[in-house]
Order: structure tokens, then sequence, then C-alpha cells
């Protein structure tokens, strides 16, 4: 997969695709359903997705709470498993954002990027201040020579599918219902960093992992799939993993701490991708770690049995 950071600087090869517009945070099934309209749409050009880095929201509001489903390299991940040819990942700055809704459309669309289609949601807004909307991009498509689709708005079980519903799954810990709507397990990806070794005292080494810049899902215990994405130890296992705070240890940083099930070697530097299959319980203070050791070895024995019959 091909990614462009600039509109003004594209390289042949790279122009003439069939994209799917928007923010894609979560890649979910919404999401998925325009990209498959974007390839329907045009199937002899590339395929490609056109979104922004940093998310416009972080852009405009750079000190409001941590509101990510995924990270970019996540994003990535995810656009290149649908099959993505080229993700036309534009640096969101200043003057890309003072762009009015034709000039995005004449300087972005057509002069930047040559696409040859283009298909956004039913709820789509774009150019500055979003004054653009899906009629103004049909009426500019009519007028500059690419075509335009209009996705409908996804419905899952009567609730429409978007990151705000799924974000609302996560956190009152019901990631199955947020995989409904992902079309997908919900994943945090991120490098494994140094830890306090806490976990190795107590009989469970953990791989841990930063949330920062995420939305954070409910704190506490889940069933995990876990992802080693290179390194030595590239493959798939089954684990548990603690989101939160540690209250045991007055921890105040939240982060992810994943046990991988019968594995034994060194993950410090390697990328995971950890896939949040079921939430077993809540943070909890422990009387003793006597105590808290018992509830961990229960946890793992349960989180065993529900992937096992994945």
């Amino acid at each position: 997969m091909r990614i462009v950071r600039d509109y003004q600087f594209v390289k042949p090869e790279e122009r003439g695709a069939s994209v799917a517009i928007g923010n894609f945070d979560g890649v979910h099934l919404g999401h998925q359903s325009v990209i498959a309209l974007a390839r329907q749409a045009a199937p002899d050009a590339p395929l490609g997705v056109l979104t922004f880095e940093p998310h416009p929201r972080e852009f405009f509001a750079p000190k409001a709470p941590p509101f990510r489903l995924m990270s970019r390299e996540a994003r990535r991940h995810q656009l290149e498993k649908l099959g993505v040819d080229v993700l036309y990942e534009l640096n969101f700055n200043a003057a890309l954002s003072s762009l009015s809704p034709e000039d995005f459309a004449r300087k972005v669309i057509v002069q930047g990027l040559g696409l040859a289609h283009v298909v956004v949601g039913a709820d789509f807004c774009f150019g500055k201040g979003r004054a653009g909307t899906t009629d103004d991009l049909i009426r500019f498509g009519q007028e500059m020579g690419f075509g335009v689709t209009i996705a409908p708005l996804l419905e899952e079980s009567a609730t429409t599918v978007s990151s705000t519903a799924i974000r609302k799954a996560l956190a009152e810990g019901r990631p199955r219902d947020a995989a409904a709507m992902l079309g997908h397990w919900h994943r945090i990806e991120g490098v494994v960093i140094g830890g306090e070794q806490r976990g190795r005292d107590l009989g469970y080494p953990t791989a841990n992992m930063s949330l920062s810049g995420l939305h954070l899902p409910a704190f506490g215990v889940y069933a995990v799939l876990a992802d080693v994405l290179d390194g030595p130890h590239k493959g798939r296992y089954h684990g548990a993993a603690s989101l939160g705070v540690r209250p045991m240890f007055n921890g105040e940083v939240p982060n992810l701490e994943t046990f991988l099930f019968d594995f034994s070697g060194d993950l410090y530097g390697a990328t995971l991708s950890i896939a949040l299959v079921d939430y077993l319980r809540g943070e909890e203070k422990f009387d003793s770690l006597d105590a808290l050791i018992a509830q961990m070895g229960a946890d793992c024995d349960r989180a065993r049995d529900i992937l096992n019959a994945l």
C-alpha cells in the first residue's frame, strides 16, 4: 500500500484512484461499506482512501480528551487488510483547513490527486468551517469531471454504526458489541515498553503498552488475542490483559499489560496488536498480594476457556 502525505507532490502512478473519503477511526463496518463502494464504482482504478493526519478534531482541539479508537499505524494496517492500494493520509494543517469547499475539490481532488471517483458518507462535510455538503460535492464532480457516490449510513441491530457508538460500547465494557459494529475485534497496537516488572515478580510477566492518545475502554481485565507483528516471536497468542492504572500499586497513568499464555521470550521493542475479546471484571484493589495472585489465576483460567471456544 502506497502512502501519500502531501497532495501537491503526487507521483503519476498515485493518481487516478477511486477513493473513499473520511477519518476512518476504527475502520468500522460503515467505513468498510464506503470503501467497498469505491471499489465497485471504478473497478479498473486503484482503490484509495483519503483521510487526514492529525485527525481534524485533534488539530482544532488539541487539549480535548483522547478520543481515537486506533493509532495511525493501526489504521494503516487495517486498511491494508482491506486491499487499499493508495492511502492519501494528508497533512491536516492551517493551509488545508482554510480551503473553501470548491478549492478543496479543485486543488486537492482534481489538480492534486487527479481522482477518478470519490465516495463519502451521507453525513460528509468538507472545506473551511465544514461548509461543503454532499450536494456541493456532487455539483463539483459534475463541473470538474470526477464521479461521486453518496453512501447511506449503516445500521447494526437498529443502531447506527459510528465511531461514537463504538466508543460508548468500549467505555461500558462491551467489547463484543463494539466488534459487531467494527466487523473485527477492537485492537490496541503499539510497541512493548519497559515496565516495573511487578508482573514477573508475581509469576505473570506482562508486555506493557502505552495508551497515550487513545480512547480508553473500561478499566479492568480482558480476554485477548495478541498478535506479535515483528521480531523472532511473530505470531498469534492467547492471553489476558489488564487495562487501567493498577490500583494495587497506586498507579496514575493508564496502560495495557498483557500476559501471553504458554509464552517464553523477550518482547521489548516488538510491536503488538492486542484484540479485546471479552471483559472479565473491573479493576480491584485486593487485601493482599496473595489474593491478587489467586484472582489473576482465575482470570487466566476464564480467559483460556473463552478464547479456546472462539
